[in-house]
C-alpha cells in the first residue's frame, strides 16, 4: 500500500506501508510525510487537508490529531472517487508503468514525474467534478 499527497503545486514524498494501516499509524505518517509535505507545498499558507472515510481517518483520535495541529479537514461524503483527483495520479503512475513489474524505485520515479502543472490541473477540475457528482445524483462520473 502507498501513502501520497498532492496539492495544485505539485506531489509530495510517498509513504509505502506494511499491513493494515490503523489511527495511531495513520497519524504516524501525517506526522512524518503529510505536515513536511505541506511544509514543501504550501509553506506557511492555510490549507485544507481532504481525504476518505477509511475506518483510520474517521477515527476520533485521527480527529483530534488534526485539530490539535490546526489542520482543517473537508467534509468528505461516502463513495466519492468521483471527487478524490489523487486517483486521477494513482492512475496516471500506473499507466507509466503498465507493462512492467514495478519495484518501488520504479513508482517513486513514475509520482517524481508527475508535474505541478498536471496537479494544478486536476485540482481547477473540482467544481466540474462537483457539477457531474449532483448532475448524476450521486452515481459515477467520468472522472
Amino acid at each position: 500500500m502507498v501513502w501520497g499527497a498532492m496539492s495544485a503545486a505539485g506531489v509530495g514524498p510517498l509513504c509505502f506501508i506494511k499491513g493494515r494501516v490503523n489511527a495511531a499509524s495513520y497519524q504516524e505518517i501525517l506526522e512524518h510525510f503529510m505536515l513536511p509535505s505541506a511544509e514543501k507545498l504550501y509553506g506557511d499558507e492555510d490549507f485544507i487537508f481532504q481525504h476518505d472515510l477509511a475506518p483510520a481517518h474517521s477515527a476520533k483520535t485521527t480527529g483530534k490529531w488534526f485539530t490539535d495541529h490546526g489542520i482543517t479537514v473537508l467534509y468528505w461524503p461516502a463513495n466519492s472517487p468521483d471527487l478524490n483527483p489523487i486517483e486521477n495520479l494513482w492512475d496516471i503512475g500506473k499507466r507509466k508503468s503498465r507493462d512492467t513489474r514495478p519495484n518501488t524505485l520504479d513508482v517513486e520515479a513514475s509520482w517524481a514525474s508527475i508535474t505541478p502543472q498536471q496537479c494544478h490541473r486536476l485540482i481547477a477540475s473540482m467544481p466540474r467534478r462537483i457539477e457531474a457528482v449532483i448532475s448524476a445524483k450521486g452515481f459515477p462520473t467520468k472522472y
